[in-house]
């Protein structure tokens, strides 16, 4: 016996839009995640900025037991002690401004915000040639795995930035 077609339930796969929702989001958590650390990183630097705290950072790196082969550690302190304790005001506002910045892409494509996507292209093309430079002069797995990562976010982003959209859906 045939079936009648008419009663035939078919279920549509999930739809371009619904697909790019989840990768949305996974970027708004890679993007809170950068908020988070940029966050550490200012509290740090503004705790760097007084005298005492630099000082014993540095006693605490000079004193610190580990097997130092390539002198990163010395490295380490050279660079604090030419920076002073002074500089470290503008390291925690460039960070809570980056961190802002981060905030703002994370937030507005956890919202599915046709703007955020082209903030975050752009906000995100303009840092790859600095993360570029400092991952070829400057290698580190770290380093590289973010400079990946803003790439393959990048290349999707305008992508679906570039889409048609459908009016009156909150874009």
């Amino acid at each position: 016996m045939a079936e009648d077609p008419s009663r035939t339930i078919t279920t549509p796969g999930p739809s371009p839009e619904s697909q790019h929702s989840v990768g949305l989001r996974i970027i708004a958590i890679y993007k809170a995640i950068e908020t988070a650390g940029m966050l550490l990183a200012a509290a740090a630097a503004f705790h760097l900025k007084r005298q005492q705290n630099f000082e014993q950072l540095l006693h605490w790196l000079e004193h610190l037991s580990l097997t130092d082969t390539d002198g990163l550690r010395w490295q380490l302190v050279e660079v604090l002690m030419k920076l002073g304790p002074s500089r470290f005001v503008a390291i925690g506002l460039l960070a809570l401004g980056y961190a802002a910045m981060f905030a703002t892409e994370g937030i507005g494509l956890w919202l599915r915000k046709h703007w955020a996507e082209w903030f975050t292209v752009i906000a995100t093309a303009s840092l790859i040639p600095i993360e570029l430079y400092e991952t070829l002069h400057h290698f580190g797995g770290l380093k590289l795995g973010v400079l990946l990562a803003n790439i393959v976010i990048l290349i999707y982003l305008a992508r679906i930035a570039v889409q048609p959209r459908r009016h009156g859906r909150g874009r």
